[in-house]
């Protein structure tokens, strides 16, 4: 009871508190066009996939970047559930043209636990002094021969995790054994069968967090089906409370980020930028416009995520993906607005 009426009352403060951001939102946002460029250090490499990128961050002089890694990717990896991903991180000084791998960031869990069969679609935060490290994690599927995790058993499911250091280059340590996010366990929620994917921003005094979720009901047809929604905690490592229902559909990758008073985002399947002045209302206020090239999983240079911001100055460059079966590889675009 004591937890629903917390969780009424977060709710309560963040929609009046969000109605009047709404009024007073003025992005100038339209949109914007991909341009893409190779990169050194993480661009191609044979027989080894590197996807996933997270937002970019930088510190001092130097840029990081977290991605999924499996540095000995065969063929038979493309459809047995990520099996032994892990979380690796690169470095650059010239603004994400030249990376150097650092290394892994996190490893797969102990034996049994959620994540003990892969841990990947990193993403980071800077809060209280510490580097926040966030992740999907899967365990093993009893009964699938090829190690996939995704069938009927909502045990098995897709969870988010944390981790933490006073670096950016680690090491980095589990907060606990749990999750931080989980499926919801209702079946017709839009997040009952998988979450996976978290972005974060700090806003109204609380940390938000954005991700992907799939529904037992029609959900395992595929990232068709993926919606976005969003949780909040006062606190970077949770707990975090979900919003309760999908805010942007047919986003499979999430990728958001401050655009003056509001949230920006991409929503990948309608290749389409859209725009929420609350940060929760993309349904209503439908920006539709769409790119000609979009960037897969792509992850922004966000200077809010080690400094936050009232308003933001919008997206000008990341990292992101080209899709290349078992061989995976990462690519540095811009965004030139419209």
């Amino acid at each position: 009871m004591k937890k629903n009426y917390y969780s009424s009352l977060l709710l309560l403060f963040l929609l009046s508190t969000n109605s009047i951001i709404a009024q007073e939102a003025n992005t100038g946002f339209s949109g914007g066009e991909f341009t893409f460029s190779d990169v050194s250090g993480i661009g191609y490499e044979a027989g080894v996939t590197r996807r996933d990128p997270s937002d970019v961050i930088k510190v001092d002089q130097t840029y990081y970047v977290y991605y999924t890694k499996i540095p000995d990717a065969q063929p038979e990896y493309w459809g047995a559930g990520y099996w032994g991903a892990s979380v690796w991180c690169a470095k650059s000084e010239d603004e994400g043209f030249t990376w150097t791998e650092v290394g892994q960031m996190l490893d797969v869990g102990e034996t049994g636990k959620w994540d003990s069969q892969a841990v990947f679609t990193p993403n980071i935060f800077f809060a209280d002094g510490k580097y926040y490290l966030y992740y999907t994690g899967v365990k093993p599927t009893p009964g699938n021969a090829g190690g996939e995790f995704e069938n009927n058993n909502i045990s098995d499911i897709t969870a988010i995790g944390v981790a933490v250091s006073d670096s950016p280059t680690g090491p980095f340590k589990r907060i606990n054994q749990e999750p931080i996010l989980k499926v919801s366990v209702e079946p017709e929620k839009f997040d009952s069968y998988r979450v996976d994917d978290a972005s974060l921003l700090y806003r109204n005094g609380l940390y938000w967090m954005y991700y992907k979720g799939r529904s037992l009901l029609g959900g395992q047809g595929g990232p068709a089906h993926t919606a976005m929604g969003v949780a909040y905690s006062k606190y970077p490592e949770g707990p975090y409370t979900k919003f309760g229902k999908e805010i942007l559909e047919r986003s499979h990758e999430v990728f958001i980020w401050p655009q003056g008073t509001g949230v920006a985002a991409f929503a990948s399947l309608s290749e389409t930028f859209e725009y929420a002045p609350d940060g929760i209302d993309f349904m209503s206020n439908k920006l539709n416009a769409k790119v000609k090239e979009r960037a897969v999983a792509p992850g922004g240079f966000r200077p809010d995520i080690t400094d936050p911001v009232v308003v933001g100055e919008g997206l000008k460059w990341g990292i992101s993906m080209i899709p290349n079966k078992h061989e995976c590889y990462l690519v540095r675009f811009e965004l030139t607005s419209k």
